[in-house]
């Protein structure tokens, strides 16, 4: 099976599947938001040989359907002026020389929480979904790096594959793993509250965070940091 099938059928295991709590992104809007992806973000951003892999937590909650439809983000499946997609789209070019639609990225959580979109996600249903569908899919596309935005996202993937959590954000960058032939990296949220809290006290540990992931990424020993 290629790629391009094997991920179209777990486009469609995901339609297929419902969570106890949660709607799906076809309930909504007359069913206009559904995809032939995990998650819409992939609408802009699904190159199926991508080296990396962009994770992100969830795409949605029910209270963001409360808005007229946005044609935009309907078409490109993400909203470009939020910052969450700023920074990333800033920090893969930075490092990497890289645009998102030469990344494969996704959302690990695929379904539609309750409340708004800054509210939780049960540890256990995002471990559920690291295995039911971002696996998965890093095992199809098989990209050299997966990126985890957040520690939510890394310690359900972490779960997935029979790891301990880890406690914090600055444990987590410097806890990458290996999954097949794809290693695991976590990095603050691109969103500028998880860009704020990893830069607490006017250290710019976020750049210097990427920077030591390229390295790894370019087959260099990861640089020695300072305590923080």
């Amino acid at each position: 099976m290629d790629k391009q099938h094997a991920l179209l059928n777990l486009a469609r295991t995901r339609q297929a599947t419902r969570y106890e709590g949660y709607t799906a992104i076809g309930d909504y809007d007359d069913g206009v938001w559904e995809c032939d992806y995990i998650s819409p973000f992939s609408l802009s951003s699904h190159n199926a040989d991508a080296e990396i892999l962009i994770i992100l937590q969830d795409w949605c909650s029910e209270e963001s359907f409360d808005m007229p439809v946005c044609r935009e983000t309907l078409s490109l499946g993400h909203t470009p002026s939020v910052r969450t997609n700023i920074n990333l789209k800033r920090l893969l070019q930075q490092h990497f020389g890289k645009a998102l639609e030469d990344v494969y990225a996704t959302n690990l959580f695929p379904f539609v929480k309750p409340g708004p979109m800054n509210a939780p996600i049960r540890a256990k249903d995002l471990a559920r979904a690291a295995s039911d569908f971002t696996l998965p899919l890093i095992d199809i596309v098989q990209p050299e790096i997966a990126v985890s935005l957040g520690t939510a996202s890394f310690n359900a993937l972490r779960k997935a594959c029979g790891l301990k959590s880890v406690a914090n954000v600055e444990e987590a960058v410097n806890s990458s793993f290996v999954h097949n032939h794809t290693r695991i990296f976590c990095q603050a949220h691109t969103g500028q509250l998880g860009q704020n809290n990893r830069n607490r006290g006017g250290v710019n540990r976020v750049e210097r965070d990427w920077a030591a992931m390229k390295q790894i990424f370019d087959g260099k020993p990861a640089p020695v940091c300072p305590p923080c």
